[in-house]
């Protein structure tokens, strides 16, 4: 066993003598965290906008309780208030789901333009990438031909 070869050492050899471009890895990283950041801007300023309305919606409700809560002389001055509550609530459940619905739909425009210009990106450094190899073959080709 004592002659066996240390494959530890011989992977590390093998793969030092192996040319290795990062870059491209470390640009795609480097785009992938941006593109991670933009998406989660739009998500963060979406779901700060909807926390807004619902406060904004709680506390009027909870202002609005105050009149069903006050002590009334007639019982049926109780069902009126009631009757009031409900009917104002779903008024307002309406502009309230409206809104969210608003913030639901600029989020998600924002999310397609981000990502429409993320693959316009790729779509770019990837013609790139094609064209280099294929002009310096056609240059060598050209070379070649011309001797």
């Amino acid at each position: 066993m004592s002659g066996m070869t240390d494959m530890t050492n011989m992977f590390k050899d093998f793969m030092g003598s192996v040319p290795f471009e990062t870059k491209a890895f470390e640009d795609a990283f480097k785009n992938s965290a941006t593109l991670s950041e933009k998406i989660a801007g739009v998500a963060l300023t979406a779901a700060g906008k909807n926390a807004d309305v619902a406060t904004k919606w709680t506390k009027d409700t909870l202002t609005k309780m105050t009149e069903i809560s006050q002590a009334k002389n007639d019982p049926a001055n109780y069902a009126k208030s009631i009757s009031d509550f409900a009917s104002a609530q779903a008024e307002v459940a309406v502009g309230n789901i409206a809104e969210f619905a608003e913030i639901a739909k600029k989020a998600q425009m924002e999310s397609v333009d981000i990502m429409m210009a993320a693959s316009k990106g790729v779509d770019d450094e990837g013609t790139a990438e094609v064209k280099k190899p294929s002009n310096e073959t056609a240059s060598a080709v050209k070379k070649a031909s011309v001797k």
